[in-house]
Protein backbone atom coordinates (compact mmCIF):
# COMPACT_ATOMS: atom_id res chain seq x y z
CA UNK A 1 0.00 0.00 0.00
CA UNK A 2 1.49 3.38 -0.87
CA UNK A 3 2.12 5.85 1.76
CA UNK A 4 0.84 9.07 1.99
CA UNK A 5 3.42 11.63 1.48
CA UNK A 6 3.53 14.78 3.12
CA UNK A 7 4.75 17.74 0.61
CA UNK A 8 7.88 17.87 2.32
CA UNK A 9 8.46 14.66 2.42
CA UNK A 10 7.99 13.80 -1.03
CA UNK A 11 10.43 17.01 -2.05
CA UNK A 12 12.86 15.02 0.07
CA UNK A 13 12.51 11.84 -1.55
CA UNK A 14 12.71 13.85 -5.44
CA UNK A 15 15.77 15.23 -4.41
CA UNK A 16 17.25 12.27 -3.52
CA UNK A 17 16.26 10.70 -6.93
CA UNK A 18 17.76 13.31 -8.52
CA UNK A 19 20.94 13.49 -7.02
CA UNK A 20 21.25 9.62 -7.52
CA UNK A 21 21.14 10.11 -10.86
CA UNK A 22 22.85 12.72 -11.47
CA UNK A 23 26.01 10.81 -9.17
CA UNK A 24 25.02 7.79 -11.71
CA UNK A 25 25.55 10.36 -15.22
CA UNK A 26 28.87 11.48 -13.56
CA UNK A 27 29.93 8.13 -13.23
CA UNK A 28 29.04 6.71 -16.42
CA UNK A 29 30.67 9.81 -17.88
CA UNK A 30 34.16 8.94 -15.67
CA UNK A 31 34.35 5.90 -16.82
CA UNK A 32 34.12 7.07 -20.63
CA UNK A 33 36.99 9.06 -20.29
CA UNK A 34 39.04 6.58 -18.64
CA UNK A 35 41.55 4.28 -19.89
CA UNK A 36 42.01 1.66 -17.17
CA UNK A 37 40.05 -1.06 -17.94
CA UNK A 38 39.28 -1.82 -14.44
CA UNK A 39 38.78 1.74 -12.90
CA UNK A 40 35.73 2.06 -16.21
CA UNK A 41 34.49 -1.31 -15.21
CA UNK A 42 33.85 -0.58 -11.33
CA UNK A 43 32.76 2.89 -12.22
CA UNK A 44 30.29 1.75 -14.16
CA UNK A 45 29.36 -0.41 -11.67
CA UNK A 46 28.45 2.24 -9.24
CA UNK A 47 26.89 4.22 -11.90
CA UNK A 48 24.40 1.35 -12.75
CA UNK A 49 23.74 0.76 -8.95
CA UNK A 50 23.44 4.86 -8.79
CA UNK A 51 20.58 4.22 -11.28
CA UNK A 52 18.98 1.55 -8.81
CA UNK A 53 18.89 3.75 -5.87
CA UNK A 54 17.26 6.28 -8.11
CA UNK A 55 14.67 3.94 -9.25
CA UNK A 56 13.98 3.16 -5.22
CA UNK A 57 13.21 6.61 -4.52
CA UNK A 58 11.21 7.04 -7.72
CA UNK A 59 9.35 4.52 -5.91
CA UNK A 60 9.02 5.74 -2.79
CA UNK A 61 7.97 9.30 -3.92
CA UNK A 62 4.97 7.76 -6.19
CA UNK A 63 6.75 7.42 -9.50
CA UNK A 64 7.46 10.72 -10.27
CA UNK A 65 10.34 10.80 -12.24
CA UNK A 66 13.38 13.25 -11.83
CA UNK A 67 15.85 14.39 -14.48
CA UNK A 68 19.57 14.83 -13.48
CA UNK A 69 21.38 18.28 -12.88
CA UNK A 70 23.34 18.61 -16.42
CA UNK A 71 25.26 21.63 -14.25
CA UNK A 72 26.36 19.47 -11.99
CA UNK A 73 27.12 16.64 -14.16
CA UNK A 74 29.59 18.73 -16.20
CA UNK A 75 31.22 20.95 -13.03
CA UNK A 76 32.17 17.12 -11.40
CA UNK A 77 33.33 15.94 -14.66
CA UNK A 78 35.50 18.87 -15.34
CA UNK A 79 36.70 18.64 -11.92
CA UNK A 80 38.12 15.32 -12.17
CA UNK A 81 39.40 16.00 -15.76
CA UNK A 82 41.29 18.79 -14.43
CA UNK A 83 42.28 18.08 -10.73
CA UNK A 84 42.44 14.24 -11.78
CA UNK A 85 40.12 10.90 -11.48
CA UNK A 86 41.06 10.56 -7.79
CA UNK A 87 40.09 14.38 -6.28
CA UNK A 88 37.44 14.18 -8.34
CA UNK A 89 35.56 11.52 -7.11
CA UNK A 90 36.05 11.42 -3.83
CA UNK A 91 35.51 15.13 -3.73
CA UNK A 92 31.94 14.01 -4.86
CA UNK A 93 31.70 11.08 -2.15
CA UNK A 94 32.23 13.84 0.49
CA UNK A 95 29.11 15.16 -0.91
CA UNK A 96 27.53 11.41 -1.05
CA UNK A 97 28.36 11.53 3.31
CA UNK A 98 26.27 14.36 4.01
CA UNK A 99 23.42 12.47 1.73
CA UNK A 100 23.94 9.72 3.67
CA UNK A 101 23.03 11.23 6.84
CA UNK A 102 20.04 12.40 5.18
CA UNK A 103 18.87 8.94 3.69
CA UNK A 104 18.92 7.56 7.41
CA UNK A 105 15.98 10.37 8.33
CA UNK A 106 13.70 8.58 6.27
CA UNK A 107 15.11 4.84 7.11
CA UNK A 108 11.74 4.67 9.86
CA UNK A 109 9.77 5.48 7.36
CA UNK A 110 10.94 3.26 4.39
CA UNK A 111 13.05 0.34 5.31
CA UNK A 112 14.37 0.17 1.81
CA UNK A 113 16.35 3.41 2.66
CA UNK A 114 18.91 1.67 5.11
CA UNK A 115 20.12 -1.05 1.75
CA UNK A 116 21.13 2.53 0.26
CA UNK A 117 22.72 3.60 2.95
CA UNK A 118 24.95 0.43 3.09
CA UNK A 119 25.79 0.46 -0.82
CA UNK A 120 26.80 4.11 -0.16
CA UNK A 121 29.20 2.95 2.32
CA UNK A 122 30.88 -0.17 -0.16
CA UNK A 123 31.09 2.17 -2.83
CA UNK A 124 33.32 4.56 -0.66
CA UNK A 125 35.77 1.54 0.08
CA UNK A 126 35.49 0.15 -3.27
CA UNK A 127 36.60 3.25 -4.62
CA UNK A 128 39.56 3.21 -1.87
CA UNK A 129 41.08 0.53 -3.61
CA UNK A 130 40.03 1.32 -7.18
CA UNK A 131 41.67 4.82 -7.48
CA UNK A 132 45.59 4.31 -8.51
CA UNK A 133 46.30 7.80 -10.77
CA UNK A 134 50.05 7.95 -11.81
CA UNK A 135 49.68 11.16 -10.90
CA UNK A 136 49.37 10.47 -7.30
CA UNK A 137 52.56 7.76 -6.77
CA UNK A 138 54.38 10.94 -7.32
CA UNK A 139 52.85 12.70 -4.35
CA UNK A 140 55.93 12.51 -2.54
CA UNK A 141 58.09 14.18 -4.86
CA UNK A 142 55.93 17.06 -5.29
CA UNK A 143 55.70 17.26 -1.39
CA UNK A 144 59.02 17.33 -1.05
CA UNK A 145 59.96 20.23 -3.85
CA UNK A 146 56.62 21.92 -2.04
CA UNK A 147 57.73 21.71 1.32
CA UNK A 148 61.59 22.99 0.73
CA UNK A 149 60.85 26.12 -1.46
CA UNK A 150 58.63 26.94 1.07
CA UNK A 151 60.72 26.48 3.90
CA UNK A 152 64.03 27.37 2.75
CA UNK A 153 62.44 30.12 0.50
CA UNK A 154 60.04 31.57 3.03
CA UNK A 155 62.95 31.49 5.32
CA UNK A 156 65.41 33.23 2.83
CA UNK A 157 63.07 35.76 1.84
CA UNK A 158 62.32 37.06 4.99
CA UNK A 159 65.98 37.25 6.23
CA UNK A 160 66.45 39.30 2.80
CA UNK A 161 63.67 41.81 3.66
CA UNK A 162 65.35 42.84 6.90
CA UNK A 163 69.34 42.74 5.99
CA UNK A 164 68.70 44.26 2.68
CA UNK A 165 65.26 46.15 2.63
CA UNK A 166 65.14 46.73 -0.98
CA UNK A 167 62.31 45.12 -3.36
CA UNK A 168 64.35 44.30 -6.22
CA UNK A 169 67.48 43.48 -4.93
CA UNK A 170 65.46 41.02 -2.17
CA UNK A 171 63.54 39.21 -5.75
CA UNK A 172 66.47 38.96 -7.83
CA UNK A 173 68.69 36.81 -4.79
CA UNK A 174 65.38 35.01 -4.53
CA UNK A 175 64.85 34.04 -7.77
CA UNK A 176 68.71 32.61 -8.25
CA UNK A 177 68.38 30.84 -5.11
CA UNK A 178 65.15 29.25 -5.41
CA UNK A 179 66.22 28.22 -9.15
CA UNK A 180 69.81 27.04 -8.22
CA UNK A 181 68.19 24.80 -4.98
CA UNK A 182 65.78 23.50 -7.79
CA UNK A 183 68.12 22.18 -9.75
CA UNK A 184 69.86 20.72 -6.20
CA UNK A 185 66.50 19.54 -4.80
CA UNK A 186 65.81 17.69 -8.41
CA UNK A 187 69.22 16.28 -8.33
CA UNK A 188 69.04 15.22 -4.63
CA UNK A 189 65.92 13.33 -5.79
CA UNK A 190 67.17 11.43 -8.29
CA UNK A 191 69.76 10.00 -6.50
CA UNK A 192 67.79 9.14 -3.83
CA UNK A 193 65.19 7.54 -5.93
CA UNK A 194 67.82 5.64 -7.68
CA UNK A 195 69.37 4.43 -4.68
CA UNK A 196 66.49 3.05 -3.20
CA UNK A 197 66.14 1.24 -6.13
CA UNK A 198 62.86 3.33 -7.68
CA UNK A 199 62.03 2.58 -11.52
CA UNK A 200 61.51 6.49 -11.70
CA UNK A 201 64.23 8.27 -10.47
CA UNK A 202 63.78 10.90 -13.77
CA UNK A 203 60.32 11.49 -13.52
CA UNK A 204 60.10 11.83 -9.95
CA UNK A 205 62.99 14.49 -9.80
CA UNK A 206 61.03 16.19 -12.72
CA UNK A 207 58.35 16.70 -10.40
CA UNK A 208 60.42 17.43 -7.17
CA UNK A 209 62.44 20.52 -9.46
CA UNK A 210 58.89 21.33 -11.49
CA UNK A 211 57.09 21.81 -7.83
CA UNK A 212 60.00 23.95 -6.34
CA UNK A 213 60.28 26.52 -9.57
CA UNK A 214 56.58 27.04 -9.61
CA UNK A 215 56.38 28.30 -5.61
CA UNK A 216 59.82 29.57 -6.31
CA UNK A 217 57.93 31.82 -8.95
CA UNK A 218 55.10 32.36 -6.58
CA UNK A 219 56.79 33.38 -3.45
CA UNK A 220 59.54 35.65 -5.00
CA UNK A 221 56.81 37.72 -7.47
CA UNK A 222 55.51 40.50 -4.57
CA UNK A 223 59.11 41.26 -4.64
CA UNK A 224 58.91 42.13 -8.37
CA UNK A 225 55.30 44.37 -7.68
CA UNK A 226 55.90 46.02 -4.84
CA UNK A 227 58.32 48.41 -3.97
CA UNK A 228 58.03 48.48 -0.02
CA UNK A 229 59.56 45.45 0.84
CA UNK A 230 57.24 45.18 3.83
CA UNK A 231 54.44 44.88 1.82
CA UNK A 232 56.14 42.29 -0.54
CA UNK A 233 56.53 40.22 2.22
CA UNK A 234 53.09 40.50 3.78
CA UNK A 235 51.73 39.32 0.11
CA UNK A 236 54.58 36.28 -0.13
CA UNK A 237 53.76 35.03 3.56
CA UNK A 238 50.02 35.00 2.43
CA UNK A 239 50.53 33.18 -1.01
CA UNK A 240 52.36 30.63 1.34
CA UNK A 241 49.68 29.98 3.49
CA UNK A 242 47.12 29.76 0.37
CA UNK A 243 49.66 27.13 -1.26
CA UNK A 244 49.61 25.20 1.95
CA UNK A 245 46.07 25.19 2.18
CA UNK A 246 45.32 24.89 -1.49
CA UNK A 247 48.33 22.02 -1.87
CA UNK A 248 47.00 20.28 1.79
CA UNK A 249 43.09 20.35 0.75
CA UNK A 250 44.01 18.63 -2.79
CA UNK A 251 45.99 15.97 -0.53
CA UNK A 252 43.45 15.92 2.07
CA UNK A 253 40.49 14.74 -0.18
CA UNK A 254 42.61 13.06 -3.09
CA UNK A 255 44.25 10.30 -0.04
CA UNK A 256 41.66 10.52 2.28
CA UNK A 257 43.93 12.57 5.25
CA UNK A 258 43.18 14.91 7.48
CA UNK A 259 43.40 18.22 6.17
CA UNK A 260 43.97 20.16 9.72
CA UNK A 261 46.81 18.27 11.01
CA UNK A 262 49.08 18.44 7.37
CA UNK A 263 47.81 22.52 7.19
CA UNK A 264 49.05 23.33 10.57
CA UNK A 265 51.96 20.87 10.45
CA UNK A 266 53.21 23.03 7.23
CA UNK A 267 52.40 25.93 7.87
CA UNK A 268 53.62 26.47 11.80
CA UNK A 269 57.23 24.99 10.03
CA UNK A 270 57.28 27.70 7.31
CA UNK A 271 56.09 30.29 9.49
CA UNK A 272 58.62 29.06 12.24
CA UNK A 273 61.48 29.22 9.77
CA UNK A 274 60.36 32.74 8.17
CA UNK A 275 60.33 34.10 11.33
CA UNK A 276 63.75 33.37 12.53
CA UNK A 277 65.06 34.29 9.08
CA UNK A 278 63.48 37.37 9.51
CA UNK A 279 65.17 37.62 13.28
CA UNK A 280 68.26 36.82 11.47
CA UNK A 281 67.73 39.29 8.83
CA UNK A 282 67.88 42.38 11.70
CA UNK A 283 70.55 41.00 13.42
CA UNK A 284 73.07 40.93 10.38
CA UNK A 285 71.69 44.37 9.54
CA UNK A 286 72.62 45.54 13.37
CA UNK A 287 75.81 43.54 13.56
CA UNK A 288 77.32 43.60 10.14
CA UNK A 289 76.07 47.14 8.78
CA UNK A 290 74.26 45.68 5.60
CA UNK A 291 73.31 48.40 3.98
CA UNK A 292 72.16 48.08 0.13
Amino acid sequence: MMKILSPDLKTLLLDFQRNERTEADVYFRLAAQTKSEHNRAVLTKIANEELGHAAIWQKLSGGEKCEPSRRRVRRWSRIAKVFGLTFGVRFMERGEAEAQKNYEKVVAIFPEAQKIIEDEERHEQELIELLNEKKLEYVGSIVLGLNDALVELTGALAGFSFALQNSRTIAVLGLITGVAASFSMAASEYLSTRAEGGKNALTSSVYTGIAYVITTILLVTPFFVFENYLHALGATLTIVILIIAGFNFYIAVAKHESFKKRFWEMAIISLGVATLSFGIGVAARLWLGVEI
